[in-house]
C-alpha cells in the first residue's frame, strides 16, 4: 500500500498513471472508516483501475473547535481496514499547512443557494471549507469518479455543484446510507457515543421512518409536527432541526409538487454528539 503524505509526490505518481491511461475513483474522508466508508471504496475499487483514499481531518469545515479538537483520529485501524478491502489502495494523508500552503483558511463559495439552507444555517461556512478542501483534493487527486454518501445529501449536492462551477471532468457517483442492523446511520461521530446514548440513538430512523410511511397520507406541515412532537417527548434526544427539502435545490417545502422528489432531514443531538440522518419519500 502506497502512502502519500505529500502532495507534490502524489501529483507526480498520479501523473504517471494519466499517462498510462489509467481509470482513478476517489474516496475523500476524515478517517475514523466505517463500513459506510468502506462501501465508497468497494465502489471504486469496482469500477476504477486505482482508487485514492485521503484521510484528513479538514479543520476549516468546523465551526466548533471543541468538535474539532474531538473528532476521532484512528490512522492505523483504518490503515488496515483498506488493506483487508484492497492492499493496492493509494492513501493521501497530508498535514494541514501542505495541503493548505501553509495558509489555513477558506476560499468564498457561491453554490447558488444550496450552502444557505439546513446546515449552511446552522454551521456558519462550513461549506466554504468542504469546498475548498475538496476543490484541493479533486485538483492534486483528477479522479475520474469520486464517491460520497447519501448520509451526507446536502454536501453531495454542493460537491456535484461545485464540480459543475469549477468546470471539472469528475462524475460524482452517490452512494446509499450505510445503517447499523438497528437502523442508526453510520458516522464517525458515533464512535464517541456513550453505551446508554449508543442504545436510544436508533430513534431517530425510527422516527424518520415513520414519516416515510405517512408521506401519500398527511400533508408536510403535519409530518413536521409529527416528527417535533416525537422527539420533545423523548428524555436524551434533542432535536437541532427538521425539514422537508426539495431534493434538487434544497429549500424548505411547503406543499408537494408533482415531478418533484423530497427528502426529510433531521439533526439530533445525543448528549453533546451531533447526529445526521435522512430519508427519501418518492
Amino acid at each position: 500500500m502506497k502512502v502519500f503524505e505529500k502532495k507534490s509526490d502524489l501529483k507526480n505518481f498520479i501523473k504517471d498513471l494519466k499517462k498510462q491511461h489509467r481509470k482513478i475513483g476517489f474516496v475523500p474522508t476524515m478517517g475514523a472508516l466505517h463500513e459506510g466508508h468502506l462501501a465508497l471504496v468497494k465502489n471504486s475499487l469496482k469500477d476504477n483501475d486505482y482508487t485514492v483514499v485521503s484521510i484528513f481531518v479538514n479543520p476549516t469545515q468546523f465551526d466548533n473547535p471543541d468538535d474539532l479538537k474531538q473528532y476521532p483520529r484512528t490512522f492505523l485501524e483504518d490503515i488496515q481496514a483498506l488493506k483487508t478491502l484492497d492492499p493496492n489502495i493509494i492513501v493521501y494523508s497530508p498535514q494541514a499547512e501542505d495541503i493548505y500552503d501553509g495558509e489555513i483558511r477558506s476560499e468564498s463559495f457561491d453554490f447558488e443557494g444550496l450552502e444557505k439552507e439546513m446546515e449552511g444555517k446552522h454551521r456558519p461556512g462550513h461549506f466554504d471549507g468542504v469546498g475548498t478542501i475538496v476543490k484541493k483534493l479533486f485538483l492534486i487527486v483528477q479522479p475520474d469518479k469520486a464517491y460520497f454518501g447519501e448520509k451526507d445529501f446536502q454536501q453531495l449536492q454542493i460537491i456535484k455543484k461545485l464540480v459543475e462551477i469549477e468546470n471539472m471532468p469528475i462524475e460524482i457517483i452517490p452512494v446509499k446510507i450505510y445503517r447499523e442492523k438497528d437502523g442508526l446511520a453510520m458516522s464517525s461521530r458515533n464512535k464517541r457515543l456513550t453505551p446508554e446514548a449508543r442504545a436510544y440513538a436508533p430513534y431517530i430512523y425510527q422516527v424518520l421512518s415513520e414519516t416515510q410511511k405517512m408521506w401519500n397520507e398527511k400533508e408536510i406541515e403535519e409530518i413536521k409536527n409529527y416528527v417535533k412532537e416525537k422527539m420533545e417527548s423523548h428524555p436524551f434526544l434533542q432535536l437541532e432541526y427538521f425539514e422537508i427539502s426539495d431534493e434538487k435545490t434544497l429549500k424548505p417545502a411547503n406543499e408537494k409538487k408533482s415531478g418533484n422528489k423530497y427528502r426529510g432531514f433531521i439533526v439530533v443531538y445525543a448528549n453533546d454528539i451531533r447526529l445526521i440522518d435522512n430519508i427519501a419519500y418518492n
